[in-house]
Formats: structure tokens, sequence, C-alpha cells
């Protein structure tokens, strides 16, 4: 898939000019109190920006280039990396890793598993994967628990909102996993 971060990003601009809230995930993720976050398919930064606003280290990472020009362009001093998470390594670990914006969905198909290892090896001791996706694509929440256990990941919580509404069901899950 082929994206265009200016166009990405101005729908963002839009919402956020209408008052909306565009940073709901980057307000769970502060919850945690995290110093350290990888926010794996950044995109246009979105979230990585929010965080660092608070003194949160954090990398971006994302597979596509048009993405990562604009993320560099607003946040210069955040890490950015052009990389395809599936087979991601970073060498380095970090409190929170965060996939937003349904990032889970645009993998190639077949390649969720070595996507959430990839994430999930990132993560540090009592750290935690979060990740919010649309459950209408094929991509089921029991394979994804599936994948986060076969990375050494636990359930901790499930919500049907990043405001942390609670999960019954739907079309949307937030995940919040624990590394031990």
């Amino acid at each position: 898939m082929t994206w265009n971060g200016d166009e990405y990003q101005a729908r963002f601009d839009r919402i956020a000019a209408d008052g909306q809230d565009v940073h709901g995930e980057a307000t769970m993720v502060r919850s945690f109190e995290p110093t350290t976050v990888l926010d794996a398919g950044c995109g246009t930064g979105r979230v990585a920006i929010e965080l660092a606003r608070y003194g949160i280290a954090v990398t971006g990472v994302d597979v596509d280039e048009s993405m990562l020009a604009v993320a560099r362009r607003q946040a210069p001093e955040i890490r950015w990396h052009q990389h395809d998470l599936a087979d991601l390594n970073l060498g380095l670990l970090f409190d929170v890793v965060v996939m937003a914006g349904n990032v889970p969905l645009f993998t190639s198909p077949g390649t969720e598993s070595a996507l959430v290892a990839g994430v999930a090896g990132h993560v540090g001791p009592g750290g935690r994967l979060i990740a919010g996706f649309s459950l209408d694509r094929g991509y089921s929440l029991d394979d994804y628990d599936a994948h986060c256990r076969a990375a050494g990941l636990s359930l901790e919580a499930r919500y049907a909102t990043w405001s942390r509404a609670t999960y019954e069901g739907g079309m949307y899950a937030v995940s919040v996993h624990r590394k031990p």
C-alpha cells in the first residue's frame, strides 16, 4: 500500500481544527507513565510527537517514507526509522510499544505473527504492547492474543476505545499485553 503522508496528516489537522481530540492514543499511553516509547507504525508521527511533548523519549518506526518525511519535518528531534515491523531489530527496549491506527491490518496477510514478534521484541521487562485495531478485516483478537503469547506477552486489559470504554465485543478493540 502506498500512502501520501501530507494528505494523511492534513486529515488529522482538519479533525483537530474542528475541535476533536486526536490524542486519545497518546493519553492512554501516558497513563502508564513510561519514560520510553516505541511508536510502531508511527505514520506522520501524531502519537510520537504528542508523547514527546510530555518529556517521553520516543522512537518512531514506519515502512512508508512519505509518512516519515512528514514526521521528520514536524519533529526532527525525534528518532525516526524506516523499517518493516515484521523484522524490526533496533537493539532497544522500551517501557511501552504502541501500535495505533490499525497497524496490524496494514501488514501483508500471513505476516501478523512476525509483526507481533518484531514489535514485542522491543518491549522491556514489565513493559507493555498496546495496540488498537478494527476487528472486521480478517485479523481476530484470538489470533492477536495467540501471537502475543507466542512472543512472551500476556493480556493485561482490553478496551473498546483508547479512552478505556469497556470492551463487550464489537468491531474495534484496544489491547494491552504485558511482558513479565
